[in-house]
């Protein structure tokens, strides 16, 4: 795998001519870049790709798929369901591999300059590239779409683009680039021609008007059906399963009930690992419950058959290897996910029993809250070795580099965020065992007590290695800020 690795989602405002679409992702080949996916969609008039790369790559290829979109693409002619502002639409960049999301905030930067440079299209930036907050939401840069941008970017302060001259590429209009986290582009058609029912349901799922939090929503006619068309930003905190029963519930108000739903682009394993979990109602689910992943585990070295010793000992043994990962940060996070283990095996075993019925609810919810931290946790162990690798590397480079001290610091910015969220981790993991007690069989309080001495001691390593990175980083903010953060966590 490259030492760096971003994915990029460009969208474009064509979803019909496929020899267009064919000719934007062929400027977009180029080494060290691959497609993993593309989309397009003849209502919305819209084509979604999905690239992977190397860093400089993919960003090299980003602007590429912009030039020939602007060639392309005249929006002065465009029509379709979906709102749009640009030939190339927005291009969001997402960290995946050996790079952190101020790392895609900077690409985003050096890509929107050039966009301007080469092609004189003005570029907006937006989520964590933004330059005020309220460009952080892509609806409130789109807002008007072309034809209303073009009537006002030269009069209105509020429509000055981050880069380039007040005033829209004639034909290809403007582009929003910025950097953001994993989103789901997830679409869910109603039983109905009536796209006011859509819009209403949209309404109240999205959040910016009272709906569930890191959901965005519009309603649209797509293929003679209501569509309820969502972007989902976060989708561990607001998981795929929970927006479809929502939709689902709120379409109920109106008479109406789900056909089918669609994915937009790709989705992450985890997501539809969530979603089974959820809709299966399987007990102690784990990730490594499903085969591909267990033969994925035991094949890398990461897990062993035989017995529990000959699955935990590879581990054991390379902590002891006289090698610098894994380390503490490392027995910090397995700690962490062994106390959220044992948690979740105390509260599924009594949950059910009718002794204990009346925790139902909150055993339910204890379950489904220990499994998301505990696969947090055991991603953690191997993060935590690759941010400290990357460490080693960039005080390599700085060698060779004269921008060294940058990236040293990034470097030191990823191996304190990781320590730092087990940390939080591992404190709401002590929390619910905690509650959990007056819950569950009293015969397994010895199991807790265990789950909490694990969570405190993976709190105690984990800040000891935050607190050590913390001593070679010159960004003084960011100490501060993380100084705060770790008072708190003490406290």
């Amino acid at each position: 795998m490259p030492s760096t690795l971003v994915e990029c989602v460009p969208n474009f405002s064509e979803g019909r001519d496929k020899a267009k679409v064919d000719a934007i992702v062929e400027a977009m080949k180029i080494p060290g870049v691959y497609l993993l996916d593309r989309e397009m969609d003849a209502d919305h008039n819209r084509c979604v790709i999905t690239l992977v790369g190397e860093r400089d790559a993919i960003q090299e290829a980003a602007i590429r798929g912009v030039g020939k979109a602007s060639e392309l693409i005249d929006l002065t002619k465009h029509q379709g369901a979906h709102p749009r502002m640009g030939a190339a639409d927005v291009l969001p960049f997402i960290p995946i591999e050996g790079v952190t999301i101020e790392d895609c905030v900077a690409m985003a930067r050096h890509v929107g300059a050039e966009i301007w440079k080469r092609y004189q299209i003005p570029v907006y930036l937006y989520e964590a590239a933004a330059t005020t907050p309220e460009r952080q939401g892509l609806e409130n840069i789109r807002r008007g779409q072309f034809e209303g941008i073009r009537d006002e970017i030269a009069t209105n302060p509020a429509r000055k683009p981050d880069f380039g001259e007040p005033r829209v590429h004639p034909t290809a209009g403007a582009t929003v680039v910025g950097a953001r986290k994993f989103l789901i582009a997830y679409n869910v058609f109603l039983n109905t021609p009536d796209v006011e029912i859509a819009k209403k349901v949209a309404k109240a799922v999205r959040f910016s008007s009272g709906g569930l939090r890191f959901v965005k929503g519009a309603g649209f006619l797509v293929r003679g059906m209501a569509q309820v068309s969502m972007n989902l930003t976060d989708f561990e905190q607001t998981p795929i399963h929970r927006v479809f029963e929502y939709v689902k519930r709120e379409a109920a108000r109106y008479g109406v009930s789900p056909v089918s739903s669609e994915i937009v682009g790709l989705i992450p394993k985890k997501a539809l690992e969530q979603a089974a979990e959820w809709f299966l109602q399987v007990e102690n689910f784990d990730s490594s419950l499903i085969l591909e992943n267990r033969l994925a585990a035991v094949m890398s070295g990461k897990m062993a058959v035989g017995g529990l010793r000959a699955g935990v000992e590879p581990f054991i043994e390379q902590l002891a290897a006289p090698t610098a990962t894994p380390g503490g940060g490392s027995a910090a996070a397995a700690s962490g996910a062994m106390a959220a283990g044992l948690a979740n095996m105390v509260a599924s075993m009594s949950r059910g029993k009718k002794a204990y019925l009346r925790h139902e609810a909150p055993l339910s919810e204890a379950i489904a809250r220990l499994a998301q931290l505990r696969e947090e946790l055991k991603a953690a162990i191997d993060a935590d070795a690759e941010s400290y690798n990357l460490v080693m590397k960039a005080y390599k480079a700085a060698k060779e580099s004269s921008d060294g001290d940058a990236a040293i610091n990034a470097a030191l910015k990823q191996a304190t965020s990781v320590p730092l969220g087990v940390a939080e981790h591992v404190v709401e993991v002590a929390r619910i065992a905690e509650k959990l007690k007056p819950m569950t069989n009293p015969n397994m309080k010895s199991d807790l007590t265990t789950a909490v001495a694990l969570a405190k001691a993976a709190l105690t390593g984990a800040l000891a290695n935050v607190e050590i990175n913390l001593e070679s980083l010159k960004d003084e903010a960011f100490v501060t800020a993380t100084k705060k953060k770790v008072l708190a966590l003490k406290g």
